[in-house]
């Protein structure tokens, strides 16, 4: 049965060439067979069995995460208690969450991954990816990468996010390119890697990421995150689908960028949380970089899953417009995962939509905080109603 949406105030569709950012007031979608059929303005609309007026609300496409941290246990609340008051952010506290995750058995595992979830379709998220990395033993990642795989299709091997407690680093180097990423490829479509000091160097990173791409993953990157170092440059030249965080960049890595298919996806809630300077977006996107917003959604720098709280970030603090920052977590967010079917409401695209209740995009960054979703559709159903 053809749905057509109506009474739509302005709709974001991501689908004009000449104006990726462009709106179009007083206008109606078609919806059949789980797809976009058609959209314009409301007196062209074609006849539908099923006809929805929206009232005058504003019509986004669903939004794309493509960066989270959702199987773990525990907390470490105390830890952003203690960055307000002053304590650095380190990578280290990532061996607190992973002593937790192994404690934990299955399915507590999977109720507070079945809460994130419901939290990110509630906030209009409807395609998401999800990391692994808090085990660090072959079993471990194994079980992450397969509770993970139960809930997207968008799965990243992230072994390489830091070297485990009382392991020998080299030696447990050779265990993430080899037996470790044998045992979760069955469940992952990417490889990651946290190339950053505390974590892992330039040749470790790379080592990893070539061995994931050997075995048939795309490759994605955590870099420039703490400060300047190899992470871009690495992703562009091992042709990485995104290089995560970005905060402090030379302008040899925004060339590099510029000239890539990399996409650099922004995680402002880490920023946000860890007290670190915001990435410079209007500095990606003037010199023709894509760029991405993502939640990074993590038990230690960002306890987040709202990307309309990433909207406000990125334009409050990182020199976007509305239009952007919709774009990029979005149509941003779609490239970063090599996706052509999502983050976007043109003709042929599955039809995943977020109804505001607000009659523009703009009351996202204009309303921080306030749940502005009424509906979200994903293929055509609704999948959370008010």
């Amino acid at each position: 049965m053809a749905t057509l949406l109506t009474g739509i105030a302005e709709l974001t569709t991501n689908a004009d060439a000449a104006d990726p950012t462009a709106t179009i007031a007083n206008a109606a979608l078609l919806i059949e067979g789980g797809r976009v059929a058609w959209w314009g303005p409301a007196p062209d609309a074609p006849d539908a069995e099923d006809v929805v007026d929206l009232a005058g609300r504003a019509v986004i496409p669903g939004f794309v995460d493509s960066h989270t941290h959702l199987v773990f246990a525990g907390d470490r609340a105390d830890e952003f208690e203690a960055r307000m008051t002053g304590v650095p952010y380190a990578a280290g506290g990532i061996r607190r969450t992973v002593a937790a995750t192994r404690a934990a058995t299955d399915d507590e595992l999977r109720t507070r991954l079945a809460a994130l979830v419901a939290e990110l379709h509630a906030q209009g998220t409807t395609t998401f990816e999800v990391k692994t990395g808090y085990d660090l033993t072959t079993a471990g990642e194994e079980r992450l990468a397969r509770l993970a795989a139960e809930v997207t299709d968008e799965v990243t091997y992230l072994g390489a996010h830091v070297v485990p407690e009382g392991a020998e680093r080299d030696a447990y180097v050779d265990l993430v390119c080899t037996g470790m990423l044998a045992a979760t490829r069955p469940h992952v479509r990417w490889v990651d890697v946290f190339c950053e000091r505390g974590a892992f160097t330039e040749a470790e990173s790379e080592r990893i990421l070539r061995a994931g791409a050997d075995a048939g993953l795309g490759v994605r990157v955590h870099g420039n995150q703490l400060g300047e170092g190899p992470g871009v440059q690495l992703a562009v030249r091992l042709g990485a689908a995104s290089v995560d965080h970005c905060t402090h960049l030379t302008d040899a890595d925004i060339a590099a960028l510029a000239g890539s298919t990399t996409v650099a996806t922004l995680l402002p809630g880490v920023e946000f949380s860890t007290r670190q300077p915001y990435p410079d977006a209007r500095r990606l996107i003037d010199a023709g970089v894509t760029v991405a917003l993502a939640s990074d959604c993590n038990p230690g720098s960002c306890f987040t899953s709202s990307m309309p709280l990433m909207i406000a970030l990125a334009v409050r603090e990182m020199g976007m417009t509305v239009g952007e920052a919709v774009w990029a977590a979005t149509a941003g967010g779609a490239r970063a995962l090599r996706r052509d079917e999502v983050g976007h409401l043109g003709v042929g695209a599955r039809a995943d939509l977020v109804v505001l209740d607000a009659p523009s995009r703009r009351h996202l960054a204009y309303r921080p905080g306030v749940p502005l979703v009424n509906r979200v559709y994903r293929g055509g159903e609704v999948l959370r109603p008010r």
